[in-house]
């Protein structure tokens, strides 16, 4: 199965926001690189957005359908472009970036289940628990816009009334390194 690619040269993918009882989310560390980011992951031909989704999960981090409950998910499509420098431009056909689903999870199991060794090349090799807001200041430029408009769109769907200032972003949690 190859990921879809539409005319335009975005990647059809989905980005999983995890949370915690305690209204955190799941921030995971690339491995061997200083990035964190969300899971997230292409969608593949014949798979629809919620299938590609638990996928993504079992393979990025582990979890099963039932370690989870689905709280929300964007209305549409959110894109970002790569910068030049990363697009392989020898690649056919051309990416130029990502278009996005996202889907808020809440983690109804044991967060031990959470394991970075369960696809064929791990994508993180370290995680923890972060306020809401906090990945808007830390992942990689190109990916802020997105990241705001999804956090933005879900926090409907974790916080009851108003969601916590974006300026409460700390991290609570230890960073939990996994062998993989």
């Amino acid at each position: 199965m190859t990921d879809l690619i539409d005319s335009d040269g975005f990647r059809a993918n989905v980005a999983i926001v995890l949370s915690n009882d305690d209204a955190q989310v799941f921030w995971a560390g690339r491995v061997g690189r200083r990035g964190w980011q969300f899971p997230q992951g292409g969608i593949k031909n014949n798979e629809t957005p919620i299938e590609a989704m638990y996928r993504e999960l079992q393979e990025e981090i582990g979890l099963q359908p039932d370690d989870v409950e689905v709280l929300g998910k964007t209305d549409d499509w959110l894109k970002y472009k790569l910068p030049k420098r990363y697009q392989r431009s020898r690649a056919e056909p051309l990416c130029i970036g990502q278009k996005q689903l996202w889907y808020l999870l809440k983690l109804t199991g044991d967060q031990n289940a959470i394991r970075f060794d369960k696809g064929n090349t791990p994508e993180f090799d370290r995680w923890c628990w972060v306020d809401f807001w906090y990945p808007l200041r830390k992942v990689i430029f190109f990916k802020r816009n997105v990241y705001s408009s999804a956090l933005e769109e879900l926090s409907n769907h974790l916080f009851d009334g108003t969601p916590p200032s974006k300026k409460q972003t700390k991290r609570r949690s230890p960073v939990r390194r996994l062998a993989i």
